[in-house]
C-alpha cells in the first residue's frame, strides 16, 4: 500500500511529528486543520477561521490528488456553540452539494486560545 506524506506550513508539524495529510492507498486523511495562515495573523471571526481551515484542507487535498468532491467525512471542533452557525455556513459553502458525513464537536479549548475552530477531513482518491 502506498503511504505518502503531504506537508503543510504549520510550525507544529515538525515539533509534534505529524503531516497535514497522509495518503494511504486510496484514502486521504487530512489532520485537524487550525486557522493558521501562511503569513499574517489568525482571523478573529469564526466564519473567516473556518474558511481558512477549509482553504488549507483544499490545498492538502490537491497535493494528494483529490478535490473537495472526494471528501467523505469531516469533523468540526468548536470552542463555542455560538460559533456553530458561522462555521456551518463556511462548511456548507464548500460541501452543501457534496454532503460528506460530518460531525461537529464542542471542546473546552484548542491548542492556541485564538483558534475557535479546527476541521479534519477524509477523502477517497478518484479511481
Amino acid at each position: 500500500m502506498e503511504r505518502r506524506l503531504i506537508p503543510g506550513h504549520s510550525p507544529y508539524e515538525p515539533i509534534v511529528g505529524y503531516s497535514r495529510a497522509v495518503v494511504a492507498g486510496s484514502c486521504v486523511h487530512v489532520s485537524g486543520t487550525a486557522p493558521i495562515p501562511r503569513e499574517g495573523e489568525t482571523p478573529t471571526d469564526p466564519y473567516e477561521q473556518a474558511r481558512l481551515c477549509l482553504e488549507i484542507i483544499g490545498g492538502a487535498l490537491g497535493e494528494a490528488g483529490a478535490r473537495f468532491d472526494d471528501v467523505v467525512r469531516t469533523r468540526i471542533f468548536l470552542t463555542d456553540t455560538d460559533d456553530y452557525e458561522s462555521v456551518a455556513r463556511a462548511h456548507g459553502e464548500v460541501f452543501s452539494a457534496i454532503r460528506p458525513a460530518s460531525t461537529a464537536i464542542v471542546v473546552k479549548a484548542l491548542l492556541d486560545p485564538r483558534w475557535r475552530v479546527e476541521i479534519e477531513a477524509e477523502a477517497v482518491l478518484p479511481s
